[in-house]
């Protein structure tokens, strides 16, 4: 799903035909496109208000089809073609015109935006002459430019006094947002709450979807009901797990039920795009998610002899950015002491990569480390049945909370002893089994069994 806030593509992938059509595809810069487009679309003898107008409208076209992922979420290995019948005029290996050129360099990292939208404007137009829209008209810009308009002036002439164009935004490396792996009942993140967001969107047109509550990012047995829901009305295989396919498809029917690629768009606003889980991690932070980072990197340590030993005290400082540093230059990452996406899923996978290679056997008097996929109501699986038991362990000594059966399966008993257990290691209620809450209730019931027993309230470690 899109970033928050857009940024300017290094390169754009050009299909040199019709969408279907047999032809090449070509990676040019995103520079050097816009460069062709207007080159091919407009005449260097225009007034350079008319010209820039132009310009501003081609950019926030060609960034409104990656963005959205037009294409590419559709099956197509491309972001644009050179149709003018679906999209604008690229001639591969064309002359640019020297003011044009000029005036590129100044204006490609900007874009329009509508309202209090955030993705570039899909800013329709046509030439005017032998093809009119409801659009920009690409002539009808010169008289507007000759009397005096100025290139925004002349935008909102024809798009409406509620847009704006956004300037000096950076330029990045802009990737398939498909996250890598399939999301089920146990994923979280930011990628799973806009899975819900977008889901709980889509059923106001096809009411057959249930609604999604909480949208928290973690991938519950409603979220896996709702992405059935949604492969059975698309045709698509409702196994409840969110693969390519069905990723791809919830961002296609995402874009059309809110009229993204459309002059008429319902826009895409903040609240569309949310960001429960931090996007990084940094020196200075303090939070649940620093300490899960520690948590991982300090079982690491112990395996991995460049990553120093770190306490898990929720604060990100100079020990925790040492080990970050540590991990990244051991395993080939950008070294600057901060967790993001890379950095993170390199460590999530050295964590599993760890835990999966040591037999059962290495835990018998131990308490067993964090499996390594969150687990939730709905999950199931032997990682649950031993929760369970460490909780029926913990239900022993503390009345709080309710003995149950041990099935295998994580429903509402153990949703409810897990949130239990929460509130008496002082960790967030949220019934959600990740690196820490696992480890406080691994640990404390590892102890009981070995009859290291402590007087209530008293603990081995502080789990805030």
């Amino acid at each position: 799903m899109p970033n928050i806030n857009p940024i300017i593509p290094e390169t754009i992938t050009v299909h040199l035909g019709a969408p279907g059509a047999a032809a090449p595809n070509v990676t040019v810069p995103f520079i050097d496109y816009v460069k062709n487009v207007a080159s091919s679309e407009i005449y260097p003898t225009w007034p350079e208000s008319a010209i820039r107008a132009n310009m501003y409208a081609q950019i926030s076209f060609a960034l409104n089809r990656i963005y959205t992922e037009y294409y590419r979420s559709r099956g197509y290995d491309f972001d644009i073609t050179n149709s003018t019948a679906y999209d604008q005029y690229f001639i591969n290996g064309r002359t640019i015109f020297d003011n044009i050129d000029r005036i590129a360099d100044d204006i490609f990292n900007s874009y329009v935006v509508k309202g209090d939208s955030i993705e570039p404007y899909f800013t329709q137009y046509c030439n005017g002459t032998t093809v009119t829209c409801s659009g920009l008209s690409q002539w009808g810009t010169v008289p507007l430019a000759e009397d005096g308009l100025l290139p925004y002036q002349i935008l909102q002439y024809y798009y409406g006094d509620d847009i704006r164009v956004v300037s000096n935004v950076p330029t990045g490396n802009v990737s398939e947002s498909y996250p890598g792996s399939p999301l089920s009942i146990g994923s979280i993140g930011n990628d799973t709450k806009n899975v819900q967001l977008r889901l709980n969107r889509i059923s106001r047109n096809y009411p057959a979807i249930p609604k999604i509550y909480p949208v928290d990012g973690i991938y519950t047995v409603e979220t896996a009901d709702a992405v059935k829901a949604f492969q059975r009305i698309f045709n698509l295989t409702p196994d409840g797990v969110v693969g390519p396919a069905t990723w791809y498809q919830i961002i296609r029917i995402f874009n059309a039920v809110k009229r993204l690629n459309e002059l008429n768009s319902e826009g895409l606003k903040i609240s569309d795009i949310s960001t429960a889980f931090p996007q990084t991690l940094q020196q200075g932070q303090q939070s649940l998610a620093v300490q899960t980072l520690q948590y991982l990197l300090a079982y690491i340590a112990v395996y991995v002899n460049e990553v120093p030993p770190i306490p898990i005290t929720g604060y990100f400082g100079e020990q925790t950015k040492n080990a970050v540093i540590a991990f990244q230059q051991a395993y080939g990452l950008d070294i600057d002491g901060i967790v993001g996406p890379l950095t993170w899923d390199a460590i999530y996978d050295v964590y599993r990569g760890i835990i999966e290679s040591q037999p059962p056997s290495s835990f018998n008097n131990t308490a067993v480390p964090f499996p390594g996929n969150f687990l939730v109501r709905g999950s199931s699986g032997e990682d649950v049945r031993l929760l369970q038991e460490y909780l029926n362990t913990l239900a022993a000594v503390q009345p709080e909370i309710t003995p149950f059966s041990v099935t295998g399966y994580f429903g509402d008993a153990t949703q409810q002893a897990v949130i239990t257990a929460q509130e008496i290691f002082g960790i967030e209620p949220n019934g959600v089994v990740g690196p820490i809450t696992w480890s406080a209730i691994a640990t404390e019931a590892s102890n009981i069994r070995e009859g290291n027993l402590r007087s209530v309230g008293q603990y081995a470690g502080n789990y805030q």
